[in-house]
């Protein structure tokens, strides 16, 4: 694992060292006050001290992070397609990505009720704002995606991360989750990169249908009744549209906290069975780059028909496009309240920012995956 070294998850060795810094932070105290609103303020210090290992580490106090997200910050968490999991095989879970932390979050305590292990989660190297993010990422299973480098590093970073998910998951060591694109989907519309299946290839020693088929690939759909921090994305798709959209220092940490506390409603996540051998073989008969294309077109017609749609998005969708095409899925009442939801969200930003230009991109967050489910249906 020594070529590894740069991009693994903590050992417990290194994972206990992460703890009694973590013990230490002046932020301590606020989680105390989340996690255990009843109890003294020094309960979670006592209890991240007591902590020896990863495992033991997500089992108990990530799995009291998450249920404490589920009970004060949404309706309920429901999941669905839990038997296409099996505990005894390993295998590579892309997913769409609107959180940068609940996504993998909530898959880690699905698994672990589900009595699966638990998988390592990539994440982008720009997230590690600090030593206490750092540590927690780390401590949670992270393999880290380098992200700004240049063309050529990207290739050898890119190598080696293929190289290490193709031997965690070959070799039974551990399953991996990762997102379908790089950065989590603003507008609404989960579409994988093509880039990303092509890192998957780069380590394959065999065919193209048996490198994939090693990979044991397992479609996951995440949604949130409430889009995690649905205006910051409307907010920055605006400003992407005339300039460079350039991100304050710490914005990504803010980004974290608001989608842990901000009101998500209802939230769901559909585990599909794994990609199969004659959904490879298909996109193995196409040429060239146009088998990526292909693999691509399955991940994301999985992925996008296991979304769950809410009331909010039929809504959002009729909003933005000036119809009443779903007006059977909400009451009038819903609308009423989604529209007085949108104006206090605008209010957030900068009065200079266009409004009517704010406000549809904003529906179109919520719209979008209805519009993506009508194309899936056509095609």
């Amino acid at each position: 694992m020594e070529k590894y070294k740069e991009i693994s998850p903590y050992s417990d060795e290194q994972a206990r060292e992460a703890f009694a810094r973590i013990a230490k932070h002046p932020m301590l105290p606020v989680a105390s006050m989340f996690l255990f609103p009843n109890q003294p303020i020094n309960t979670f210090n006592k209890l991240i001290k007591g902590i020896k290992t990863v495992d033991e580490f997500q089992s108990v106090v990530m799995e009291r992070l998450v249920s404490a997200c589920i009970e004060r910050s949404s309706s309920g968490f429901t999941i669905s397609g839990t038997e296409n999991l099996n505990p005894e095989q390993r295998f590579l879970a892309v997913s769409n990505h609107r959180d940068i932390i609940l996504d993998p979050a909530l898959v880690q305590w699905t698994l672990l009720k589900e009595g699966v292990p638990f998988t390592e989660i990539c994440v982008g190297s720009n997230l590690l704002q600090g030593q206490l993010v750092s540590d927690l990422l780390h401590s949670n299973r992270m393999i880290k995606v380098i992200r700004g480098i240049s063309a050529r590093e990207m290739y050898l970073s890119s190598k080696l991360l293929s190289s290490y998910i193709r031997d965690a998951v070959s070799t039974g060591r551990s399953s991996v989750w990762i997102a379908q694109r790089e950065g989590r989907t603003k507008n609404g519309m989960d579409l994988t990169e093509q880039g990303l299946l092509k890192m998957f290839d780069m380590s394959g020693n065999s065919d193209f249908q048996s490198n994939f088929e090693a990979l044991n690939i397992l479609p996951m759909s995440i949604s949130y009744e409430y889009e995690s921090c649905d205006i910051r994305k409307a907010r920055e798709l605006l400003i992407a549209r005339s300039q460079k959209y350039v991100k304050k220092r710490n914005e990504d940490t803010h980004s974290i906290l608001t989608g842990i506390r901000q009101w998500k409603g209802g939230m769901h996540l559909h585990i599909d069975k794994p990609l199969t051998s004659e959904e490879i073989a298909v996109a193995a008969e196409c040429d060239k780059n146009l088998r990526y294309q292909a693999l691509r077109g399955i991940l994301d017609r999985r992925i996008i028909n296991g979304y769950h749609l809410w009331k909010t998005n039929y809504m959002g969708y009729d909003l933005m496009t000036g119809t009443k095409k779903y007006s059977d899925k909400y009451s009038e009442e819903d609308m009423v309240a989604f529209k007085a939801y949108t104006e206090r969200k605008l209010n957030k930003v900068e009065r200079r920012l266009d409004r009517d230009a704010l406000k549809q991109i904003f529906w179109e967050i919520y719209g979008n995956p209805v519009l993506a489910k009508e194309r899936l249906n056509e095609a």
